[in-house]
């Protein structure tokens, strides 16, 4: 059912477009992190490589893994600023919850904990 209640927003403020912006933000270093995870990574061993005795690589290149570290920390801070500010911005219950954000900040930290426990 549709509130009858008028809309009294004028316009969107600085902090609506600030947490647009670090959400934006957020997504783009984890897109960019996939990138680099696709390159990071070991080479997955399939029979027909070791039937032709074509070598794979089996461990993380670590250049890639620091880069790919820091974009998942960066990418983990801008979803954690977008939920701060969206919390203390939102008063309304019609106001977006925002469920995507909170699920990239988990996924960040648990990839980031995924790839420490890897690699020591």
């Amino acid at each position: 059912m549709e509130s009858d209640k008028q809309e009294r927003r004028r316009s969107e403020d600085f902090w609506l477009k600030a947490i647009r912006i670090s959400t934006l933000l957020a997504w783009g270093l984890f897109t960019i992190a996939l990138i680099i995870s696709y390159y990071a990574a070991p080479e997955n061993d399939y029979g027909v490589l070791r039937y032709h005795n074509i070598s794979i690589r089996k461990f993380w290149l670590t250049p890639l893994t620091g880069y790919l570290y820091i974009m998942l920390w960066l990418s983990a801070l801008f979803s954690y600023i977008s939920i701060f500010v969206h919390k203390y911005r939102s008063r309304r219950k019609t106001d977006n919850k925002q469920f995507n954000v909170f699920l990239l900040f988990i996924v960040s930290i648990a990839w980031v904990a995924y790839i420490v426990t890897r690699l020591v």
